[in-house]
Parts: structure tokens; sequence; C-alpha cells
């Protein structure tokens, strides 16, 4: 999905930085996701293994994304040696959870 059309326009974030953006979260997939499931149609659940400084790794990350994404609702909680990640969005940005989710199955679970 190296195409950015996905992205909706209320994104705030400078057109020139979102494909280092979907590199983060690409990173952080192929690297750390373990488990991904769909609780819902406009949540997503990531379950990351844990590790030195991951934590603050998906915190910041989340933040960020978050900050030029308000749609986005990001919630963090810790298990043992593990993550989990819950991302939520509002009806109208149904489609960009979809395209997130497909995001993930191109990077993980291993």
């Amino acid at each position: 999905m190296g195409d950015l059309a996905w992205v909706p326009q209320s994104c705030t974030l400078p057109t020139e930085e979102r494909p280092l953006r979907v590199a983060e979260w690409d990173g952080l997939f192929t690297e750390r996701l373990t488990a991904v499931s769909r609780p819902g149609p406009l949540r997503l659940r990531l379950d990351l293994a844990g590790g030195p400084g991951v934590e603050e790794r998906v915190r910041d990350l989340a933040g960020r994304e978050g900050g030029c994404c308000s749609f986005f609702t990001f919630t963090v909680t810790l298990g043992e040696d593990l993550i989990g990640l819950d991302i939520e969005v509002d009806q109208e940005h149904a489609a960009v959870l979809d395209a997130l989710a497909a995001r993930t199955a191109a990077g993980g679970p291993r």
C-alpha cells in the first residue's frame, strides 16, 4: 500500500511527512506485532511484543498520530511481555481503520 490516497483530508500531518509516519507504523508492525483482532467495525486491537523502550515508542507514535488525525482514539494497555494498542475511529473514518488493518496484515502477525 505505497499509495497514501486513503489518508483522509482531515489529517493535518504535512504531505511530505506522511510516508515517514507510515514507515514508522510499518516498522512497529514488522518488529512487534503478535496478534490483530477486530472487536468491532470501528475498533482494531493490536498486540505487540514488549521489550525495552517499546511502551514509550508505542505511546509516542500513537500520541503523534492522534495529534494530526484527531479522529483516532488510541488506548495503550500493558500486560506481561505484551502491549495492547486499541485504535478506534468514528463511522466517518471507518475506511481509514480498514486501511490500517490491511497494513497490519502486510506487516504481521508473526
